[in-house]
């Protein structure tokens, strides 16, 4: 397991593996690509992002991923999302664990709306190096996003 502080300064505590904590998530980060980019959202307050959230009553966790995929960027995943792990905030006496998949986006469908967020952004560079500036969310700047483009790439999806 991996520890570290977020740019808030909360406690961060990181596994690649599933039901890695004493109890399952409740939400969810998608870290996905769409031929060959990866693809963000647009959060209005926070910047770019890889989609995610909150599972809704009755939802798998699978099934919230690819809902909040949708809901924030418009793309649709086919495939299963792959289990990259998972990790847990701990701010004071709140906190939540997120499990962590990769999905690759089929297609996205224009939407009126993208509910909390302006829609998706597709970036195609270096993201290690990019996701420093300022434009993109405190949520991409810690190790949680590092590391898991890290592995990754080391595991070749």
């Amino acid at each position: 397991m991996e520890h570290f502080l977020d740019s808030n300064g909360s406690k961060v505590t990181l596994a690649f593996e599933k039901m890695a904590f004493e109890q399952e998530p409740e939400h969810v980060f998608i870290i996905c690509r769409y031929e060959g980019k990866w693809v963000l959202t647009n959060h209005k307050i926070r910047g770019f992002e890889f989609p995610g959230g909150k599972r809704e009553k009755g939802e798998t966790l699978i099934q919230a991923a690819i809902r909040e995929v949708y809901e924030e960027t418009g793309g649709v995943i086919n495939k299963e999302p792959i289990v990259i792990g998972e990790y847990k905030v701990q701010n004071g006496e709140t906190a939540f664990i997120k499990r962590i998949y990769f999905a690759e986006i089929d297609t996205f469908h224009t939407q009126d709306h993208y509910f909390e967020t302006n829609g998706p952004v597709l970036k195609d560079g270096n993201l290690l190096k990019e996701r420093v500036n300022p434009e993109f969310s405190f949520i991409m700047k810690d190790d949680v996003v590092r590391l898991s483009l890290q592995r990754i790439e080391t595991a070749g999806f």
